[in-house]
This record gives C-alpha cells, structure tokens and sequence, in this order.
C-alpha cells in the first residue's frame, strides 16, 4: 500500500500488466498508474484506454486536453472547479517536473466534505489522479519549469468557472510550503474563502 500525504491509505483495488487503479478517501477520486515498457530507447506507457477503463467502471467521455507551464517551484493553480451545467470530470498528469495535486470534497452531504487528499504526481512516477464533477481541484509545483496535462470531460466555460482559497483555514490544506509564499494568479489570490462558498454540488449514494 501507498500512503497519501494526508494519511489516506490508497488501496488497490483493480491491476493488471497495463493499469493499476487505487482509491482514495474521497469516493471518486482515483489514483490510475499505467504500466511502462521501457529498453535502451526509453519507454512506452498507454496514458489513457477507454475501454480498459470502462472495463472497470469508468465512463468518461473527455473532450478537452489542457497543458500548463509553471516555470517557479511553489506555484499554486486552485482551487479550481466549473459549476453545472458544465461541472468536469478531470485525469491530471506530469510530463515533466513534480507537483502535490490535492482535490477537496465539495459536494453538500457528503460524509467527507470539505476534506482533502493530496498525491505527489511526477514524469518518474507516471501516477495519474482521477477528479470527478463535485471536487475543488489545485496542485502545487515542487519543481521548476513543471509541465501538467488534463483531460476534462467538459469544455471550458468561463460563465461556470469559479475557485476557491489554496490556504482557507476551514480546509487546513498541507501544501508542503507556507501558503504566504505560493505564487498565484490574480484570480487565485482573490478566490473566496470555503465559508463563503455555496457548492453548486450535492452527494448522490
């Protein structure tokens, strides 16, 4: 077993020679590493087979690639998330560098709302983390010139898109760094607090 940064026991519950799916804590939110298959050349790893997933139960439709750039180490983006009608689905990687990726339950009645996990996401460690519709979603870069890449399974909307603060005490978030440092966007450091916050999201069993 694998241990989140926060306590969380990841515990395996599907592998085989081409994926390994875990949970987490959070009902949803799934670590996915693929396999590599590596020689002299380098390596060749299968970053995403919908129908492998679908043999496991996940449906996702993704319709949206993003790439970000963060050149600083102790970047922030988040915490981020697109209200309905247009809520996504995310699968985030590095392809370069190292990032904490954290995701926080938003979704009204459930038992673990407002709580978080946190998975150290690296091009060496080829993990990959899950997000469905109803999670705040942030990563802090833990090296420079860090390169992530997402899959969404909506497009982009900025009437729908909103955040949420890295450091809301309410949250209590353990990015690895004083949250007084991060680097964020304007629209990052003037985010809301969790309190303040009215989740568009509700739990279904």
């Amino acid at each position: 077993m694998r241990v989140c940064c926060n306590g969380t026991e990841r515990r395996d519950i599907a592998g085989n020679e081409r994926v390994q799916i875990e949970h987490t804590k959070l009902s949803g939110v799934l670590l996915i590493t693929p396999a590599r298959f590596g020689d002299h050349r380098g390596f060749f790893s299968e970053s995403w087979n919908r129908q492998r997933m679908l043999d496991h139960g996940i449906d996702i439709d993704f319709v949206q690639d993003n790439h970000s750039l963060s050149a600083q180490v102790g970047t922030v983006r988040g915490l981020h998330f697109q209200a309905p009608p247009h809520a996504q689905d995310k699968l985030v990687r590095v392809v370069r560098g190292r990032i904490l990726d954290v995701a926080v339950d938003a979704r009204k009645r459930s038992p673990t709302y407002g709580q978080w996990v946190g998975v150290e996401l690296s091009a060496e460690n080829n993990t990959q983390l899950f997000i469905p519709k109803g999670f705040l979603h942030g990563f802090v870069t833990r090296e420079p010139n860090t390169e992530v890449l997402y899959k969404c399974s909506g497009f982009y909307s900025a009437a729908c898109d909103d955040g949420v603060r890295c450091d809301d005490p309410d949250l209590g978030i353990d990015w690895g760094m004083d949250p007084a440092l991060a680097i964020l966007s304007d629209k990052d450091s003037k985010a809301k607090s969790f309190a303040d916050f009215d989740s568009p999201f509700r739990y279904e069993e």
